[in-house]
């Protein structure tokens, strides 16, 4: 059997990254809802257990408890901010709702020799998010470390290998969390370096293949990352018992349509029905330029089409969907789940009613990071796994005003260009997008010796991590002018091109 961990999920938004922080240190983890039997648990014969955070205090009547037997089963445990909490609680400890909540940033400074902090210094940033505070240990514990709030930030029993942290060691503002979690792995757990995305294709394709059986799957693909993995992900395991539905909303950029075509239809053999609705596209959006206004309706007519396509595809029990971790991250909890409801997503719990399946989203443990590594496993080209984040709506968000399709011509011939000297100067791949943006501002010109009143394009070029935040990225001059030269040169329509050097915040990426 695969050596694994197993985390207990009692509802944290962090649970997914601490499994992520596993895949990293090349162990195989599985994450089970908090109230897993211990039986089955033993039956996964984990190589260590990780009690997870949550919203929840162990005070509160509805909290969620684990069943004890877990702490017999003589492997490893791991409980982090709630978890080191409800470890103490279930071992004798005190627990008080503390005085003084402590969240974010703090100085963690180690105390006693732990595995856990092996080639560590001795003091730490750390992250913390917690509202209850532990007044006194359990039976064979002691303190490791101490913060400013917490004479206990840091607890462990050696003799039965329990350990406790108050704060988080997954997310990012903890410096060397990650370090932390691989010397629990490998110091504690003595867990190898054997896990990798091989291991995760084969799991995925049997997960899918049982959950599918011998239905049909329908999937709309839209050319992105997202959808692109799912689609070839799910092909592996069912073949032609998946139908892709591809929508031509008009509002794609130059020659994408026959790229999809040509890669996932042809290269990949894959079942795949093409929907050319321009045109209804186009005829829904005339006349409208409220950003807002053009997503809705953008939205809408896709939902309409795509249910028409549905039914021509034939009878199918499941949709796939592209959703990632971090869409489903903030959204609605699953049943059961105590997680803390931030947002719903619009890939999340979207289907209309009458829309009679079943969702299947094999991606929604992983980032984006991993999915593209996902997708060079499975064998997609470069220009899919690392293409830029491309809007929904597409060029409708990146034309200021009404959409035509005289602006669309415009912006399309824009586009490709900066796409091209991008990729020709080897830019496109070093930042997180860079587009071209149609404005609804005419100007006058001298082109030839004539005036002219043309458009202005804008450049937006930024760098982000994950699109949360971003900031304009300084491309060489020489670049920016070959940019500006070649489109008001070749683009009909266009006498000017300018540069925004905004950040966000407090502008957005996208102009829409």
């Amino acid at each position: 059997m695969q050596e694994q961990i197993v985390i207990l999920d009692f509802g944290s938004q962090y649970t997914q990254v601490i499994a992520r922080r596993i895949r990293e240190c090349s162990v195989y983890s599985s994450i089970e809802k908090y109230d897993v039997s211990a039986e089955r648990l033993a039956q996964l014969a984990p190589k260590g257990i990780i009690l997870s955070g949550g919203p929840a205090s162990v005070f509160d009547d509805t909290a969620p408890l684990p069943d004890r037997a877990l702490l017999r089963l003589g492997v490893p445990v791991l409980g982090i901010c709630y978890g080191l909490q409800l470890l103490a609680h279930y071992l004798g400890g005190k627990i008080k709702q503390a005085q003084k909540r402590e969240y974010g940033k703090g100085s963690l400074i180690i105390q006693k020799d732990s595995p856990l902090f092996h080639g560590l210094p001795q003091t730490l940033q750390v992250w913390n998010s917690h509202g209850d505070q532990l007044l006194s240990l359990p039976r064979g514990f002691e303190s490791v470390a101490i913060t400013e709030n917490s004479q206990f930030a840091v607890i462990q029993d050696l003799k039965r290998q329990r350990f406790g942290l108050q704060f988080h060691p997954e997310v990012i503002h903890t410096l060397r969390g990650k370090k932390v979690l691989d010397n629990f792995l490998r110091r504690v757990c003595r867990c190898g370096k054997k896990w990798t995305m091989r291991h995760y294709v084969d799991q995925a394709i049997g997960e899918i293949r049982e959950r599918v059986g011998e239905e049909q799957v329908i999937l709309g693909l839209s050319g992105g990352v997202d959808s692109s993995v799912t689609a070839a992900l799910i092909h592996r395991a069912i073949g032609n018992r998946l139908t892709c539905i591809f929508v031509n909303n008009g509002l794609l950029r130059k020659g994408e349509a026959k790229a999809v075509r040509q890669l996932f239809g042809r290269n990949f053999k894959m079942s795949l029905q093409y929907e050319n609705a321009s045109a209804a596209f186009l005829r829904k959006l005339q006349g409208i330029t409220a950003p807002e206004r053009k997503r809705k309706i953008i939205g809408e007519t896709f939902i309409k089409v795509f249910q028409q396509a549905t039914a021509r595809a034939g009878k199918a029990k499941f949709l796939a969907q592209g959703t990632l971790y971090p869409d489903v991250i903030e959204s609605v909890p699953i049943a059961g789940n105590p997680a803390a409801l931030i947002k719903s997503h619009h890939n999340v719990g979207g289907l209309p009613k009458k829309m009679k399946f079943e969702l299947l989203e094999p991606l929604k443990r992983l980032f984006k990071d991993e999915v593209r590594r996902l997708g060079k496993e499975l064998g997609l080209p470069k220009e899919v796994i690392l293409r830029q984040p491309f809007p929904g709506p597409g060029l409708a968000v990146r034309i200021l005003g009404e959409v035509t399709s005289g602006r669309l011509r415009i912006l399309r011939l824009a586009d490709a260009i900066v796409v091209a000297e991008m990729k020709a100067n080897d830019w496109y791949y070093r930042v997180w997008q860079s587009f071209a943006v149609l404005l609804p501002v005419r100007s006058v010109g001298v082109m030839g010796d004539e005036r002219t009143y043309d458009y202005t394009i804008a450049l937006r070029l930024v760098d982000s991590k994950d699109g949360m935040t971003a900031d304009w990225v300084k491309l060489p001059h020489e670049l920016l002018e070959r940019i500006s030269t070649r489109i008001i040169n070749e683009v009909k329509g266009v006498n000017r091109v300018c540069l925004d050097i905004s950040s966000k915040p407090p502008a957005t990426i996208e102009w829409e």
